[in-house]
């Protein structure tokens, strides 16, 4: 699946690139305008979004929103011919028109058509590809196989496991031999036949999946499983709940969040660090010699390991990559004291949102070996490993920053990452932010 969430974004550049062109083409004199451009690019997306046009399911193909497409040309044709009065620019001649939009949709069409066959091409040959394995079997096995076994749709299914043996060659063994198969084998989605297992054996799974990074679907029955993230998918005819459908996983939430945090870090890095840095490093001056930036190797979505950087608030010491912040630690300069104080010295983080590592809002990112420790202590706690780590978060701004002093801190704190992971919007990014800035101007008691 690597890079898929790049498909949209791609594919709407490319959109707007073809409607732009057309209309730079065959009617200059209205196009190259700043209030004309803006329209034709807003009528484009609002219709796109009104419709819900970009999101597409792995298993949706050509066919199967047919009837799209023909909405958003309909609704962006309306609005094209609604400029002219709005605009009281002369419309001119109405046939000239009507073939340029032909031109235009047969352009766009031509594109879905590539777009499809070249995604059913590169699945075929093992590409987005994703890994699954069923828990249990019952009549809905073979159903949902069908599913698995289009090539198009770019499952691996691997196999099946089950308590009763069976000398199919997708059988895999029992249902306690399962999860060792999972780890060593990197499956990414389990699809479990509930009525196989009992309700301990389920939230069993549950618990493990959540905190092996692997996304659970349960094809159900009456065990009353549910989650705050839960789905209902459609497989064939096959009713199949996600337990971890989550908001930021859907396009049109990655590009929103996507562009608002390039937007804000070039604002916090033309804004502030373009003059905050150099004077930060002439006080620095004072205390060391050593660089303005400490960076640090830090777990970020789905575990990838990241280089975080922040400005150097503390003396290099042997146990930097292993010792947590605490109150009164002598590693602190005189400097560093006022920088973690104001929580300046997270600004260069904006660095790692503009690279894509971080995001403004979200988990905050531990340093690896409290990954290690808490995947393992903390229940559910990679939970928050499904979407990037932010600069700030729901936990830090409930008063759950800095130094774990209690079990219940880490406790706690996951359990609003969580909460943030299964719940997130951009207002609530924007409450967050506004929250931070609130605190970090009276002042925090763990921010030290």
């Amino acid at each position: 699946m690597k890079r898929s969430e790049l498909i949209v974004p791609v594919t709407i550049v490319i959109h707007l690139l073809l409607i732009n062109g057309f209309l730079a083409w065959f009617i200059p004199e209205l196009y190259f305008n700043l209030n004309s451009i803006l329209f034709f690019n807003a009528t484009w997306l609002l219709s796109a979004y009104a419709i819900d046009y970009y999101p597409t399911s792995r298993k949706e193909r050509f066919f199967t929103n047919f009837h799209k497409p023909i909405q958003l040309y309909l609704l962006f044709t309306l609005g094209y011919f609604a400029w002219f009065s709005l605009s009281a620019t002369p419309l001119g001649s109405a046939q000239y028109h009507a073939y340029l939009l032909l031109g235009l949709f047969g352009s766009l069409f031509a594109y879905r058509i590539l777009f499809y066959y070249t995604r059913a091409k590169y699945r075929e040959v093992g590409g987005n590809a994703v890994k699954v394995v069923v828990i249990g079997r019952d009549r809905n096995l073979k159903k949902i196989r069908k599913v698995f076994d289009e090539p198009d749709l770019g499952y691996r299914y691997l196999g099946y496991f089950d308590n009763s043996h069976s000398k199919s060659p997708t059988y895999l063994g029992k249902v306690e031999e399962a999860f060792a198969y999972f780890k060593n084998n990197q499956v990414e989605q389990i699809f479990c036949i509930a009525s196989r297992l009992s309700q301990p054996q389920l939230f069993n799974l549950m618990a493990f999946a959540d905190n092996n990074l692997i996304k659970l679907k349960i094809i159900p029955d009456n065990k009353e499983i549910f989650t705050r993230a839960m789905k209902i998918e459609l497989y064939d005819n096959v009713p199949v709940l996600n337990l971890r459908e989550l908001p930021l996983e859907t396009p049109y939430a990655k590009v929103v969040k996507r562009i608002f945090d390039v937007v804000f870090a070039l604002i916090v890095i033309v804004g502030f660090l373009s003059w905050l840095s150099p004077i930060v490093y002439l006080l620095q001056r004072f205390d060391s010699n050593e660089p303005l930036f400490f960076k640090q190797k830090r777990h970020g979505v789905n575990r990838k390991v990241f280089w975080c950087y922040k400005f150097r608030s503390m003396a290099t010491t042997a146990d930097a990559d292993t010792k947590m912040m605490t109150k009164n630690d002598k590693r602190v300069t005189k400097l560093g004291r006022i920088l973690r104080k104001t929580s300046i010295d997270e600004l260069p983080q904006f660095y790692n949102v503009l690279l894509g590592n971080m995001s403004v809002v979200g988990p905050r990112p531990h340093m690896e070996v409290h990954t290690e420790k808490y995947q393992t202590s903390v229940d559910k706690y990679l939970v928050r490993h499904f979407v990037k780590p932010g600069i700030t978060g729901l936990a830090q701004v409930r008063g759950y920053r800095g130094e774990i002093v209690e079990q219940s801190d880490i406790i706690n704190r996951t359990r609003l990452d969580i909460f943030y992971v299964e719940k997130w919007s951009l207002r609530l990014d924007l409450k967050i932010i506004y929250f931070t800035v609130v605190n970090a101007v009276k002042g925090e008691e763990k921010a030290y």
